[in-house]
């Protein structure tokens, strides 16, 4: 009986310590602190210095502060419709679901074009829910701006299965990284076309259209989604490009793409520089609005357009993290880490089990001013390697989601 007992103990002992096993490790971080990215803000005289921050926020998922910093460094104006405006745009549009309509239509095309704004990991999240979807109806090839191309293309991403640091710029945000890795295990050929040597401007435009020409012509009975930044997705005739890329792989290959606006009536960080258009419709969900003729709002500008525009509505914060974040499988995991010896504040990295956690781009990141906050980290079921730092220490443990 007494042997009984004595080894029970142990293995009791050592199931406990397996649910949460610390370990002290040596790591090392890009990815910055709020109070590195404000210092830097400081220090900074360069033009684009606030849209640089912006971008460094959302790099690391903070999507708060991307929205304020970008809009600190862009004209914002408080306008509106006057109501009488806004009732008659109500009356002559009904309001549908965006990622419904976008799905039917893209059965009619070939090649799907959608863009984002650099400082919005929202934007990332809205392609990622349309990936499954469009591949089951054949758009097998993603083209992703943001993935170095050329010398620094990372020609081991597929064989490997999950972008690293090396991949992109844009794609170390968390939520770019997850639309890479969603878009590797459901089947897509991704593909780069960056124009990374010509310089910008007309130049860009026209080689990031051969670029993605180059592929199409090798595969011209397949289906294309690219993602692109901005004002690439534009056709017709385009101010100071001539021609976006958008209207060049037109010219250049006889394609008339899809092309879905989901940036200008995105929120700004405050409610009041909103898109007038944005704040006559009370939207509860990624939107399209349609006229009675069952035709979509067009974005245009000047003699450009692109044939959608998609309306997101107001983030509502869960935890001080965006709701949609909690989305498309996604679970609200609360991680404790009042017994990690550590000195707050520290950045919270989660890494998918099997994925190298010195070079991977993180499934998710959160920054902790004390070791009493509540750390909520938006997590499918899987497993998970959890990494703590403050840059000086760092430790690690294990995490399951059921």
């Amino acid at each position: 009986m007494k042997q009984t007992t004595l080894l029970l103990i142990p293995i009791f002992l050592l199931a406990a310590c397996k649910q949460k096993e610390i370990q002290e490790i040596n790591f090392s971080t890009d990815y910055k602190f709020n109070s590195e990215i404000e210092e830097n803000l400081m220090n900074d005289t360069i033009p684009g210095r606030y849209q640089i921050a912006a971008s460094e926020y959302a790099k690391k998922g903070d999507y708060k502060n991307a929205l304020i910093l970008w809009d600190l460094g862009m004209p914002s104006q408080n306008w509106n419709y006057k109501q009488s405006e806004i009732d008659s745009i109500r009356s002559n549009y009904s309001v549908i679901n965006a990622k419904e309509y976008i799905l039917q239509e893209a059965k009619k095309n070939q090649v799907v074009i959608i863009n984002e704004a650099h400082h919005n990991p929202m934007h990332r999240v809205f392609t990622k829910s349309l990936l499954q979807n469009l591949f089951d109806n054949g758009y097998k090839n993603l083209g992703l701006e943001a993935l170095n191309n050329g010398v620094d293309l990372d020609a081991a991403l597929k064989s490997r299965g999950y972008p690293i640091q090396i991949t992109g710029y844009y794609i170390k945000d968390p939520q770019f990284g997850n639309l890479v890795r969603d878009a590797l295990e459901i089947g897509y050929d991704l593909f780069a076309y960056e124009n990374m040597e010509k310089g910008g401007g007309k130049p860009r435009e026209i080689e990031q259209a051969k670029n993605i020409q180059k592929v199409i012509e090798s595969k011209p009975n397949e289906k294309f989604l690219i993602h692109c930044g901005f004002a690439h997705l534009m056709e017709g005739n385009y101010s100071g490009w001539e021609k976006a890329m958008a209207g060049r792989l037109t010219e250049y290959t006889g394609i008339n793409p899809l092309t879905i606006n989901q940036e200008e009536y995105s929120e700004r960080s405050k409610t009041e520089y909103n898109q007038p258009l944005l704040k006559a419709f009370d939207i509860k969900e990624s939107s399209i609005l349609i006229d009675e003729d069952n035709n979509p709002l067009k974005y245009e500008r000047d003699e450009a357009w692109a044939d959608i525009a998609v309306l997101h509505p107001k983030t509502e914060y869960v935890n001080n993290r965006p709701n949609w974040l909690f989305q498309n499988g996604n679970q609200n995991v609360s991680v404790e880490l009042k017994d990690i010896p550590i000195e707050f504040p520290v950045m919270v990295l989660a890494y998918k089990k099997g994925e190298d956690i010195n070079e991977a781009v993180p499934i998710d990141i959160v920054e902790v001013e004390n070791n009493t906050d509540k750390c909520h980290l938006a997590l499918k079921s899987g497993g998970y390697e959890i990494v703590v730092t403050n840059k000086t220490e760092s430790f690690k443990f294990d995490k399951e989601v059921h």
